[in-house]
């Protein structure tokens, strides 16, 4: 497992670009930094695009990509603060201060060179969920996320039964 840990959220593409974790060469820093732009995408769907875009590495989100993306966040604001320690379903996945994220490798050999897929847990769900990097010049950039924007457990404020 790698924890990586995040002190403050950026609100420009100047200060995600000025992050410590923007160091793609480490595969878990992707990770952290797609949620993090991610949720710049909740509240900016522009400036999280850009954002998403340094992350995709030479080829951008597509319509189609950002329309899913746009699906899965409708209404699950939360959704990229999920993943979080602290985060959970009865406090309205609010994670603890500063962000820790725990990224778990995958302990089964990739079958392509130049793919990694991990991990992350969220008290959401049941299981970890997977996603793949691809690997171009020692920095590894988004692949396949789509598990990590599946639904999680509804938050203790949205749930009638609470």
């Amino acid at each position: 497992m790698n924890e990586i840990i995040i002190n403050a959220l950026p609100k420009t593409i100047e200060e995600f670009m000025a992050m410590p974790q923007i160091d793609l060469s480490l595969p878990q820093n992707t990770v952290a930094m797609f949620l993090i732009a991610l949720d710049v995408f909740t509240q900016n769907r522009k400036l999280g695009t850009a954002m998403l875009n340094k992350l995709k590495g030479p080829i951008p989100l597509n319509a189609s990509e950002t329309a899913f993306l746009v699906d899965r966040i409708r209404d699950k604001q939360y959704l990229p603060m999920v993943y979080f320690v602290g985060a959970t379903p009865k406090n309205n996945y609010t994670p603890q201060k500063p962000l820790t994220l725990h990224v778990y490798d995958d302990f089964r050999e990739s079958p392509d060179e130049g793919y990694i897929r991990l991990f992350l847990e969220t008290d959401g769900a049941d299981a970890k969920r997977p996603i793949t990097l691809r690997q171009k010049d020692d920095k590894w950039y988004l692949w396949e996320y789509s598990s990590i924007l599946m639904g999680v457990r509804i938050p203790a404020k949205d749930d009638p039964w609470m």
